[in-house]
């Protein structure tokens, strides 16, 4: 990946000259168009026009760059940094399907960013409201296999810089525990009217619970992905593939921390009942395949049942520490109504007291 042409600042510093520089190809002009929200970062398709066309060459990229808000730049550098230690120093050494990527560069800390992805149109992106189908959750589980299985309990995930959240020690679970509740405090406060009575409880229960939950089983770990949900996930129309998105979250962790929160959060809940079974167990297989041994079936349950406290603790971050919009005020509150079911009907909360 090439690091000769500067970060471009804003969109209009994606230029054919830039261009060049990336593709290794003479860009003569290029459109730029901005794509998705733009919440934490600015998104762009951009068209290159070339002098020399050839079929190896990109129709359209997406390029990525921070937030043009200095304020927020700043506030989520650590992503940024996130994103790029994953697609330079971890993407190469795991199987989870990814877009192709021309160049990844950063500097000032994270504070200057670019992303060049190959366009994957006409992939759609999940949809967190509506829910996964079960044939869009077994691609997904799946996928989630291929970045858990070839570097399970791998050692050095301990020294990885680009972790948001690094494996859990005493002290660092009492910080998060606190800010967990925080978090739940700010949710339950702002949009309690909206939950009911047995969400409300749930999600105050799991945020006292959180200090506890994150030191369990802390010899079975792996690189999360930290957000991983179906917003987050590119289904080709057929849905025969699955493509996985924004690691600006990852976290090292108990692995099934990422499985249950896809569960809990992407399925409608009675899909999810009816489903979840077969979905861990094809988790399972597929690790094995990956050569993930010393782990068994009923652990491998065990340890989903644990991993559904990710789903409050994740979207109440989410909702507390970010702006408020209308559709996602909806999101959160379908995120946390199934994941405060998935915990009740797991008993998860019960299964953390039984350990501890």
């Amino acid at each position: 990946m090439p690091a000769t042409a500067a970060i471009p600042a804003s969109p209009a510093d994606v230029t054919a000259t830039w261009l060049t520089d990336i593709l290794a190809a003479d860009v003569v002009d290029a459109t730029v168009v901005p794509v998705g929200t733009g919440q934490t970062g600015a998104t762009y398709r951009v068209t290159p026009v070339y002098r020399d066309p050839r079929p190896d060459l990109p129709a359209t990229v997406i390029v990525k760059l921070p937030s043009q808000e200095e304020a927020v730049r700043e506030r989520v550098a650590l992503g940024y940094r996130s994103e790029h230690a994953f697609y330079t120093e971890v993407a190469a050494t795991v199987a989870v399907p990814l877009p192709r990527v021309y160049h990844c560069e950063m500097d000032r800390d994270g504070a200057d960013f670019v992303l060049v992805l190959a366009d994957l149109a006409p992939a759609e992106q999940g949809d967190q409201i509506a829910g996964c189908t079960p044939a869009e959750a077994a691609l997904a589980v799946t996928a989630l296999a291929g970045l858990h299985g070839p570097r399970w309990c791998d050692p050095t995930w301990d020294s990885f810089t680009g972790a948001t959240m690094p494996r859990p020690t005493a002290d660092f679970a009492q910080g998060m525990g606190a800010l967990a509740t925080m978090a739940a405090e700010t949710t339950i406060s702002r949009l309690g009217p909206r939950m009911s009575a047995a969400d409300r409880g749930t999600l105050a229960a799991a945020a006292d619970a959180v200090t506890d939950w994150l030191l369990l089983e802390p010899d079975r770990f792996a690189l999360l992905h930290g957000d991983f949900r179906a917003d987050n996930l590119l289904f080709d129309p057929d849905r025969t593939t699955v493509t996985v998105v924004d690691w600006q979250t990852l976290t090292v962790g108990l692995p099934t921390r990422d499985l249950a929160y896809f569960t809990a959060t992407s399925l409608l809940p009675k899909v999810r009942a009816e489903i979840e079974r077969d979905l861990v167990a094809e988790y399972h297989r597929e690790l094995q395949r990956l050569g993930v041994d010393g782990f068994d079936a009923e652990t491998c349950w065990r340890d989903y049942r644990l991993g559904t406290l990710q789903a409050p603790l994740i979207t109440t971050f989410g909702f507390a520490f970010a702006a408020s919009t209308e559709r996602g005020d909806d999101m959160v509150l379908a995120m946390l109504e199934r994941g405060c079911r998935a915990i009740r009907e797991l008993e998860s909360l019960e299964l953390i007291s039984s350990l501890t």
